[in-house]
C-alpha cells in the first residue's frame, strides 16, 4: 500500500473546485470515488505527521488506504470537504468547527471524534518571563473567533487583562475591561503569528503553527493556556466528516486507528508539552515531560 501526499493551498483548492461539477463527478476526477482510498484533509503539523505515521505503521495491516492531502490554512479543509474533495478532514476543534458552520448554514458536518490537543502558548523572542513583559507591551494574538477568546483567556488567567463576563465565548479585544499594563492586543491570521514574533513583544501562538517555527524551543515560553474541565471538549483537534459519511467504514476504521496505543505513544513523545492526545474515552493522555 503507498500514501499519495498532496500540499494544496487555498487558492489551487478553490481552482480545483470551480473546475469541478457535481460532488460524484469531483470525485471521480480525485480519484476518491472507488470507496476505498480515504482522502483526507489535514494541516501539516502535527495532522500531517500523525496520519503519515499512521499509514506507515498501521494502515495496511488493518486495511486502509489513505490519501493524505495536506492543507496549509484553516477554512480550506471544510470547504472541500463540503463540496466533494475530501471525504474527511482532521485539523480543527469543535469551537472553530462551529463558528465555521454557523457561517455556512447548508454543510452538514459531524465532528466524529477527538484526537489531540494543540496548546495555545505566549512566545517570546526579547522577553524572558511575564514579570519583564514591558509596560505598553504589544501582545499578537490568533483573530479567529474561537482562538481568539482562547488566547485572551490566556492573557486573562495570568492576570495581563481583565475581561467582561458577558462576553462569554466569544470575547474579543473590545471586551477588554481592566489592562493594568496598557498591553496592546493585536488580532493577526494564525499563520502570520509566528513571523509576528520579531515584530511584537510576545504572541500567542496555536501549537500546529509553533511546532513549525520551532517556537517551543527556539523562543520563550512565557505561559501556556490554562486547562479547565471543559478543555477536551472544546479544543481537541478531531476527525470531521460529511453527515452522510460519518458512519463510513474507512471514516470509523481511521478513527480507531487515531487511537490506537501506538499512536497516543508517538503524539505524547514527538511534541511533549505542546500537543496532548487524547484517547477513545475523551482523556488527555499524561505526557512523560515538557
Amino acid at each position: 500500500m503507498r500514501t499519495t501526499s498532496a500540499v494544496i493551498g487555498a487558492a489551487a483548492v478553490t481552482l480545483a473546485l470551480a473546475a469541478c461539477g457535481a460532488p460524484s463527478e469531483q470525485q471521480a476526477a480525485s480519484g476518491g470515488g472507488d470507496g476505498d482510498v480515504l482522502r483526507v484533509g489535514v494541516n501539516p503539523v502535527p495532522h500531517g505527521d500523525i496520519l503519515e505515521f499512521i499509514d506507515e505503521n498501521l494502515a495496511e495491516e488493518a486495511g486502509l488506504e489513505l490519501e493524505i492531502v495536506e492543507i496549509s490554512d484553516y477554512n480550506t479543509p471544510n470547504s472541500a470537504l463540503v463540496e466533494g474533495e475530501l471525504d474527511a478532514n482532521y485539523f480543527q476543534h469543535r469551537s472553530f468547527l462551529n463558528e465555521w458552520v454557523s457561517n455556512a448554514p447548508d454543510a452538514d458536518l459531524t465532528y466524529v471524534t477527538d484526537v489531540h490537543i494543540e496548546r495555545l502558548g505566549l512566545y517570546s523572542d526579547t522577553v524572558e518571563s511575564l514579570e519583564d513583559l514591558p509596560e505598553g507591551a504589544e501582545i499578537a494574538v490568533p483573530n479567529d473567533p474561537a482562538n481568539l477568546n482562547r488566547a485572551l483567556r490566556i492573557l486573562e488567567t495570568e492576570g495581563l487583562v481583565e475581561i467582561d463576563p458577558e462576553a462569554g465565548e466569544s470575547a474579543t479585544e473590545k471586551d477588554i475591561t481592566g489592562n493594568p499594563q496598557d498591553i496592546t492586543v493585536t488580532p493577526l491570521e494564525a499563520a502570520q503569528l509566528p513571523r509576528s514574533i520579531a515584530d511584537v513583544d510576545a504572541a500567542v501562538v496555536n501549537g500546529n503553527y509553533a511546532i513549525e517555527a520551532e517556537l517551543p524551543t527556539e523562543s520563550n515560553v512565557l505561559a501556556w493556556e490554562p486547562e479547565g474541565d471543559d478543555y477536551v471538549e472544546a479544543y481537541a483537534n478531531g476527525l470531521v466528516a460529511l453527515d452522510e459519511n460519518a458512519e463510513d467504514e474507512r471514516v470509523l476504521l481511521l478513527a480507531e486507528l487515531l487511537h490506537d496505543e501506538r499512536v497516543l505513544e508517538f503524539v505524547r513523545d514527538s511534541w511533549k508539552g505542546v500537543v496532548l492526545a487524547v484517547d477513545a474515552d475523551g482523556n488527555v493522555v499524561e505526557t512523560s515531560g515538557e
